[in-house]
């Protein structure tokens, strides 16, 4: 099959019937998470992974994405898309001694597992480390907390310049007859502008986002029993 370009760049090429839409970093984003899941998928039976990586082979290798032709995405955009998730659990626990874990943002990972390490650099600023969904990448950034109120709130964001725009708030208050805590929790999470940044917003997305929310969650289990149960 003879591929016709158009455009010099590379960026309105034609693959067979269709428009190449996606742009050559996002290709090799593709092509190497489909590799990843693909070969998970057929490792654990997983029908579900396999079909994901074998979409997102094809995704790269062809450079054609039915889903931004289904979402009238002709070709590649520099906007990224956002991350939010917003949640309220509540645990067994008194809003101090939660307060108080969750003020040491280097326990973040013990149960955030989408966290590989944050690294308190003083009071305000750290430094965070997260896994790209199939482990096949990290990425980090630098944070600072921007507002703070002990006991009842804690607000952070990245700063100027971070690879990836973070910022994340958490609300305590007592539940349970004052036994327990409510957390409101919200977290952001922005990609890069530029065609890397919008080509990882649009794959991870979906995937990140379930991630997180799994991580929140398991906060509970954590502070409750000082420990998460392995996944099968």
């Amino acid at each position: 099959m003879q591929l016709n370009s158009s455009d010099p760049t590379g960026n309105n090429q034609i693959f067979g019937s269709h428009v190449i839409n996606v742009s050559n970093n996002e290709r090799i984003v593709s092509a190497a998470l489909g590799a990843f899941f693909f070969t998970r998928g057929l490792r654990r039976g997983s029908i579900l992974q396999t079909l994901i990586g074998g979409y997102l082979v094809y995704r790269g290798a062809s450079g054609y994405c039915p889903a931004y032709k289904a979402a009238e995405r002709s070709t590649y955009t520099d906007k990224p898309e956002s991350v939010n998730i917003k949640t309220t659990i509540i645990v067994n626990k008194p809003r101090k001694e939660v307060y108080e874990f969750w003020r040491k943002l280097e326990n973040l990972p013990l149960f955030m597992k989408h966290l590989k390490s944050v690294r308190e650099i003083d009071d305000r600023k750290s430094h965070w480390e997260a896994n790209v969904p199939g482990n096949v990448t990290t990425i980090n950034w630098d944070a600072e907390i921007v507002k703070e109120e002990e006991g009842n709130l804690i607000s952070w964001r990245s700063l100027p310049g971070a690879t990836v725009e973070n910022a994340g708030k958490v609300d305590f208050q007592d539940a349970l007859g004052h036994e327990g805590t409510e957390l409101r929790v919200v977290i952001t999470y922005r990609p890069p502008a530029g065609h890397i940044g919008s080509g990882l917003a649009w794959l991870i997305n979906p995937v990140f986002k379930n991630m997180i929310k799994k991580d929140i969650l398991n906060f509970k289990e954590y502070i409750e029993t000082g420990y998460l149960a392995p996944v099968e």
